[in-house]
């Protein structure tokens, strides 16, 4: 499914890469150099030898913007394989939020029902506020944090998206 955005398209990369110092910040700088923009950034460990990672990269332009984007990512020595996930078919994106609202009264209230119906987890409790554990699509964690603007929003902290391909097949 392919969202258009004000910048273009939104595309989600999963870039494949040797586990080794220093390529995040290759592939960042590739993005800063050319004025492209990451919107969201995750990278993870996924070989039982620590030999690969995984890296997932939300970014939006028009499709010659990411076709370039993905042909440079392609060139870097360390990159094993690109794939927009947007373009392979569906797949699955979730984000997980901490979100910490502090109220009292009916504001207390109201952030426990609203938690409920987006079914956030309360993972941490005191007289004065709650931390709120959500995950979601990015649009999901964004209207909940919205919403608990309005009873006492605090703080958040957010993991950025991550993504598979759906079916039996590796991308």
């Amino acid at each position: 499914m392919k969202i258009t955005t004000e910048a273009g398209e939104r595309h989600v990369l999963a870039v494949t890469v040797d586990n080794e110092a220093g390529i995040l910040a290759k592939i960042t700088g590739l993005f800063s150099a050319r004025g492209y923009n990451i919107e969201s950034l995750t990278v993870a460990d996924i070989s039982a030898d620590h030999a690969l990672s995984r890296i997932t990269i939300v970014t939006s332009g028009p499709p010659a913007v990411i076709d370039q984007i993905i042909a440079q990512l392609d060139r870097l020595v360390p990159v094993h394989n690109v794939v927009d996930l947007a373009d392979a078919g569906a797949h699955v994106e979730r984000e997980i939020a901490l979100v910490k609202v502090a109220g009292t009264g009916e504001k207390r209230i109201e952030a426990l029902r609203l938690a409920d119906v987006f079914r956030a987890k309360v993972v941490d409790t005191t007289l004065t506020s709650f931390i709120f554990e959500i995950t979601g699509t990015s649009d999901k964690v964004d209207r909940f944090i919205a919403l608990m603007r309005e009873c006492g929003l605090v703080e958040v902290g957010r993991t950025g998206v991550v993504a598979i391909a759906r079916g039996a097949e590796a991308v």
